[in-house]
């Protein structure tokens, strides 16, 4: 069991019967009363994150997340199958899992799967990855110097927003965090 004074970023505890990790804390020692835990909780399943505050001296399980390098194979249906590094055993994942990360999976992409007492969870993708472009109205001369942007296909069939010299075929880094384009490559 883990007490509010053992709190860090990063750590992993269950809340409510929910897995959560810990994003950011703060002591708060209010003028009358008992000092209080001020929590950001980021939910391990679902992604989204919470605000809570918790009495001083509070117990918490704490839970195990294991990580392990997954390398990307293909998409079946609705499925994506991707390899273990180590074992070479195939996983299948159900897109419901990955949400908007199936946009950014190519092909032998690198990843690391999300496992919270020996159930995958999520995968999480290197920050920035190397696309191309598969479609992409032509730029008009000129547009070069300006922040304007247009919309384009990457590879993954994923629509993104590039500045108006991208083009068809060209090679750019996206931030997966974000979707968002970084610079041509």
């Amino acid at each position: 069991m883990i007490s509010t004074s053992d709190f860090k970023n990063g750590l992993n505890i269950l809340v409510d019967g929910d897995p959560y990790q810990i994003a950011w804390f703060q002591n708060h020692k209010p003028g009358k009363g008992g000092a209080v835990m001020r929590v950001k909780l980021k939910h391990l399943k679902k992604g989204g994150t919470i605000e809570r505050t918790f009495k001083s001296g509070e117990k918490f399980e704490a839970l195990s997340v294991a990580r392990q390098k997954k390398q990307f194979l293909y998409k079946e249906g609705a499925n994506f199958n991707f390899m273990d590094m180590n074992t070479y055993e195939q996983i299948s994942v159900y897109s419901e899992l990955l949400g908007d990360k199936s946009n950014y999976l190519k092909e032998n992409l690198e990843v690391e799967a999300i496992y919270l007492e020996n159930e995958l969870i999520g995968i999480e993708l290197p920050i920035i990855i190397e696309m191309t472009i598969a479609e992409a109205e032509p730029g008009i001369k000129g547009d070069s110097v300006s922040n304007l942007t247009k919309m384009a296909k990457i590879e993954t069939g994923a629509d993104i927003r590039v500045p108006l010299f991208i083009k068809e075929g060209d090679k750019i880094k996206v931030d997966t965090r974000t979707g968002e384009y970084v610079e041509r490559v």
